[in-house]
């Protein structure tokens, strides 16, 4: 028997049970993103990326409840991300082992 955690293994991943994982990932800014001048940053090709804080958490989330301060003008990459499906499952192990 595998004592190593799947994502087959993970319980059911939902907006009520998210843990803000992806929160951790590059979120490259497309045309037509409406985000906050000040929550953005120029990566190191010169294209514009939601900014992190040194502890690699997006600016835009809000610590206390981990839940994004711009939802409504969250960029479009992460509207496109799916709570619960494979990539989800993956960063949460990562994250959270």
């Amino acid at each position: 028997m595998n004592s190593h955690n799947t994502p087959a293994d993970s319980p059911v991943t939902s907006c009520d049970t998210c843990l803000a994982c992806c929160c951790k990932l590059e979120v490259i800014l497309m045309a037509g993103d409406d985000i906050p001048f000040e929550l953005t940053e120029q990566d190191q090709w010169d294209g514009w990326v939601m900014a992190r804080l040194d502890d690699g958490w997006c600016t835009a989330l809000d610590r206390s409840t981990m839940l994004c301060k711009i939802y409504s003008r969250r960029p479009m990459v992460c509207r496109e991300y799916q709570a619960g499906d494979s990539d989800c499952l993956v960063e949460r192990l990562r994250v959270f082992g």
